[in-house]
């Protein structure tokens, strides 16, 4: 279902340590090494100091759900197939500022559009889940328990 999805380009100067992260089931975001603020997506300067010198941090893969909305077709030809399917916004527990977007999912196998869009609630506790998509391990979020 997922083949001939539109994917990143795992080799970008910038994004490369993200990808290579979730290809080890790592969650890690770029950080500003003279600030320390988090930044996403990875970018050359922080927005927020303009230092040029940025690290990558590891964070805990835990966060709630901010946003979220249902694609329905007409859609990319790629994901007409999967429609309509959620993709949901989630505010990392270490910065609320911080937010990645993604699927929320059964199980880390499950397709994006296994879970009913009327069960989802914003502030709902996810964690991350990697998905592989050809080479590329994609960020997914379940419904964190407990």
């Amino acid at each position: 279902m997922e083949a001939g999805f539109l994917l990143p380009d795992p080799d970008d100067a910038e994004a490369r340590p993200f990808w290579q992260a979730t290809a080890r089931g790592e969650l890690c975001v770029q950080r500003c090494a003279e600030c320390g603020r988090f930044r996403m997506p990875p970018r050359p300067m922080c927005p927020h100091c303009r230092s040029l010198a940025s690290e990558w941090h590891a964070v805990s893969g835990r966060g709630r759900i901010w946003s979220f909305a249902v694609p329905h077709p007409p859609l990319l030809p790629a994901y007409a197939a999967c429609a309509p399917y959620n993709v949901v916004v989630v505010e990392l527990d270490e910065d609320p500022g911080l937010r990645l977007v993604g699927n929320l999912v059964a199980s880390v196998d499950d397709p994006i559009n296994g879970i009913d869009p009327a069960t989802i609630a914003i502030g709902e506790a996810v964690r991350v889940v990697f998905a592989a998509v050809e080479n590329v391990a994609f960020p997914r979020w379940v419904r964190a328990l407990g």
